[in-house]
């Protein structure tokens, strides 16, 4: 009895080999059309940050399922009694994809390199280290920046306080080590080719942890037609769909490869108080009274009240979705009267929107509800992919936003509104906030520190200066069965250098 089964079991365990062994392939993957910014330094978007995880990397890099910080460049970290020094300790063993040593001295010429670029979004994130603020805003030398490379392998960063969530910040690509010239990389892929919509990663030989990546290449085409990208993936021409935009979820075959997720992400609109009386509280809160939320929010999935997506641990803030109009009314009269202003004097509102129906549809439902306030709305329109960018510059009222935190923390939401922020692109200022998100740096315990954080994501609601409206939600299609590595997460970024391909088990008849 040995004998006879020896051979049926030493089959199995050969073709397990085999199946283990068995090379890994290409994979393809379908993108929206829109111009890529694959510049860590000033690139913002979530489908950016795809791509740039791939390429280069820094610190630290996000665990793919808990996004919890996992050492990069870093081997380890100590921190000085007062908590203001980092020492960090690079591995020996990294190599740009030209060959050349990655040292502590290039993260230092990334991290200033970053400081001095004009408009990089997330440039303020760096605020906390002493000197850097100053040189960012022009008014300090590079010099004075407290980063400093005490040899080839080890970095040291004086802090201006307390950070204790510095490894979750350094995770995001900004803070990537950029090569002495374009076209070199730190990550697990480097850039080939991209032309006509179509981007060609290839597998970077002197990445110091190649042996773990799996995918030797990786396609990412660029179409927005919906029934040639839902044919493609049915049938395997494509591997992995990135958002519902792009494919018909209905024609999917498989409807195990659909998989939909919420993001640590928050849509909202928010005012710019350049104008008069929308930078009156009194004002803006009587406009908050006015809006039927149900209605406004009545097409997502995930609705919000406040800002910071909800955390474990966070306290409670009380939120917007309180309906009263004939409050709102009185409210308006009490604010009119307060300001000067005539009771019957049409107040002009101007809303500034993407071009999509969604965006127009939320300004036909607040249109309505504030004009028996006297409030006349109208919109200023521009193509989506130049929304954002337009912001900054663009002298109207309200705008709408929509924010992935790009760290798994309360601050990744308010620092959005912190004054001195590179992200405040509405231009917010209060001192109490900012005194507020300074204290919660220096707290002793997390409970305390998220207590001032909700203190101060409170007085922004509280002072009327946003309107949330969802937690928005994802969807894509991978057959997960086929690719692994690959799992949801709340920033909606996988990163590639996890990826492989699976071996379906091979199933013998009569084999026990």
């Amino acid at each position: 009895m040995k004998k006879f089964f020896c051979i049926p079991l030493m089959l199995c365990v050969a073709l397990t080999l085999h199946a283990q062994l068995a090379e890994q392939r290409p994979i393809t993957l379908i993108d929206s059309v829109h111009e890529y910014d694959l510049n860590p330094h000033t690139a913002s978007y979530t489908y950016d940050a795809q791509v740039l995880n791939g390429l280069y990397e820094g610190l630290f890099i996000c665990d793919p399922a808990t996004l919890a910080p996992k050492s990069a460049l870093c081997i380890s970290y100590k921190v000085s009694r007062d908590k203001k020094r980092w020492t960090f300790t690079l591995r020996e063993d990294a190599f740009f994809s030209d060959g050349t040593p990655i040292t502590a001295q290039d993260v230092r010429e990334s991290w200033l390199g970053l400081l001095e670029t004009p408009y990089a979004p997330y440039a303020s994130l760096l605020d906390c280290i002493a000197g850097a603020r100053e040189f960012r805003e022009g008014t300090g030398k590079e010099e004075n920046v407290k980063i400093d490379a005490r040899s080839k392998t080890t970095l040291v960063v004086r802090l201006t306080q307390p950070t204790p969530h510095l490894p979750n910040i350094l995770c995001h690509h900004a803070f990537s080590v950029l090569g002495p010239e374009a076209g070199v990389y730190s990550g697990p892929y480097c850039l080939e080719d991209y032309e006509d919509g179509v981007l060609v990663l290839e597998k970077n030989n002197f990445y110091y942890d190649v042996d773990s990546v799996q995918i030797p290449q990786i396609v990412i085409m660029q179409s927005d037609d919906v029934e040639q990208n839902t044919y493609l993936f049915n049938t395997g021409k494509a591997d992995w769909l990135l958002g519902d935009s792009q494919f018909d979820s209905y024609s999917v075959l498989n409807l195990d490869s659909l998989h939909l997720g919420s993001s640590f992400a928050t849509s909202f609109l928010f005012f710019k108080t350049n104008n008069e009386p929308w930078n009156e509280v009194d004002v803006r809160n009587a406009l908050l009274e006015a809006i039927p939320y149900d209605e406004l929010r009545k097409d997502n999935y995930i609705k919000a009240t406040t800002l910071v997506y909800p955390l474990s641990g966070y306290p409670t803030v009380t939120g917007l979705d309180d309906y009263d109009l004939e409050d709102a009314k009185a409210l308006m009269a009490e604010a009119r009267e307060r300001l000067g202003i005539a009771p019957d004097e049409i107040l002009p509102l101007v809303f500034a929107i993407n071009d999509s129906d969604y965006m127009k549809s939320l300004a036909e439902i607040l249109h309505d509800a504030w004009e028996p306030l006297g409030v006349e709305l109208s919109v200023q329109v521009t193509p989506i992919e130049r929304y954002y960018s337009s912001i900054d510059g663009w002298n109207a009222d309200l705008f709408s936003y929509s924010w992935v935190g790009d760290f798994g923390d309360p601050l990744a939401f308010l620092e959005l509104f912190r004054g001195a922020s590179s992200l405040n692109v509405g231009h917010y200022e209060n001192k109490e906030y900012d005194l507020l998100l300074e204290q919660a740096s220096l707290a002793d315990t997390a409970e305390e520190r998220y207590k001032l954080l909700s203190k101060a994501e409170q007085l922004l609601l509280d002072e009327g200066m946003i309107i949330p409206i969802s937690h928005p939600v994802t969807l894509h299609a991978i057959d997960c069965d086929e690719i692994g590595g690959w799992t949801l997460n709340p920033f909606d970024v996988h990163p590639l250098k996890y990826l492989f391909i699976k071996k379906k088990q091979l199933k013998i008849p009569n084999v026990v």
